[in-house]
């Protein structure tokens, strides 16, 4: 009797990262691959830039030159009640598919964790928060492969093993064995932060020891004075003479500025200095949104939060800089999620009579 053969199962099973606050939660990728009528499936609480990934990952495949499956795709995020974001999982999504159909080895898997968006070219593209998953994945002892722009970031992580890539050719070629990725290696520290210098500034005796007092005590400053009399040439240039950033403390402001997208790797150990105009809402001071992010507050993290013109703005506005001027921290509460993020700040404000 004659039977019919059905092909087995394939399983890939990669690691990632989700951000969630100032934590970087990881996120094992699981692909398996079925018969059936062909289908691309993604589940895990996927938002709306994950379940597009499925038409990046196939036009990538297909113009990098490799097979597309023609059968039942599954993709699991895990853990599933962990909401997912962005087109960070394009590149461990599309690393599964080919491992699941044995187009590349999947024994080195394990040893990686991946994030990187993918355009059709099969490029990567650069993410947001590489700073914040790189620390994690270095204490779990895995090496993080991700775009290239974002490798000279991810390298101020102590310890880190950091391969950049700048397509998903080279990610498979490195795990094939044919052509290994280098390491990439910190680069040299700049010198010395540069900022605005207090002695360009003529004259303001007492407003000049009066911040002074304030960064040598960490004190919040309100400046009051007629329009043009310096007060916002003073609080530009209050950074230069607070005390120069430790290692943790340019890390911590860095990781809070990467989950912002705003991170520049030329600014390292420079204290932020952030400045929003008198319109700005209560959420972009605090941060939030569904998937909460930081706002001004933190992203002034170890830096000056500068206030011009103060009665302008809207008092609830202001009412918002209360607890975390006291705390030192802000927890954004979502229905079903909830983000703790620093916010260790010097305010400075000032206004006209």
């Amino acid at each position: 009797m004659k039977h019919n053969v059905i092909p087995k199962m394939s399983l890939a099973v990669l690691y990632s990262r989700a951000l969630s606050g100032m934590d970087a939660a990881l996120v094992t990728v699981e692909v398996h691959l079925a018969n059936g009528l062909p289908s691309f499936t993604i589940v895990g609480l996927p938002e709306t830039e994950v379940k597009e990934s499925k038409d990046r990952v196939r036009a990538a495949l297909l113009t990098c030159q490799f097979e597309f499956p023609s059968r039942r795709i599954t993709v699991n995020l895990a853990p599933a009640d962990l909401p997912k974001e962005s087109g960070r999982f394009d590149l461990p999504i599309a690393l599964g598919i080919l491992a699941a159909s044995g187009q590349i080895p999947s024994n080195r898997l394990a040893e990686y964790e991946f994030a990187g968006e993918l355009a059709l070219t099969g490029e990567l593209r650069p993410i947001r928060g590489a700073l914040a998953m790189t620390y994690h994945a270095a204490s779990n002892g895995r090496a993080f492969i991700l775009p290239e722009i974002n490798a000279v970031e991810a390298a101020l992580v102590e310890d880190a093993a950091v391969y950049p890539a700048q397509s998903l050719l080279q990610v498979a070629a490195h795990l094939s064995g044919r052509a290994a990725l280098t390491r990439q290696i910190a680069s040299a520290q700049p010198a010395m932060p540069y900022y605005p210098d207090m002695c360009e500034v003529k004259g303001q005796g007492h407003s000049k020891r009066a911040l002074e007092i304030a960064a040598a005590g960490e004190h919040s400053v309100l400046m009051c004075g007629p329009p043009g009399t310096g007060k916002s040439m003073l609080a530009a240039r209050f950074p230069g003479i607070l005390p120069q950033m430790t290692e943790a403390e340019a890390l911590e402001s860095a990781a809070m500025q990467s989950l912002g997208g705003i991170f520049d790797v030329s600014c390292w150990k420079t204290r932020p200095y952030r400045s929003p105009h008198h319109t700005a809402s209560a959420v972009a001071m605090v941060g939030g949104g569904s998937n909460p992010r930081p706002g001004e507050i933190s992203i002034a993290m170890h830096g000056v939060l500068f206030l011009d013109e103060l009665p302008e703005f809207e008092r609830h506005v202001l009412e918002v800089l209360r607890e975390p001027l006291e705390s030192g921290r802000i927890t954004i509460s979502r229905a079903t999620r909830r983000a703790d993020f620093r916010a260790q700040f010097q305010l400075l404000a000032a206004m006209n009579p």
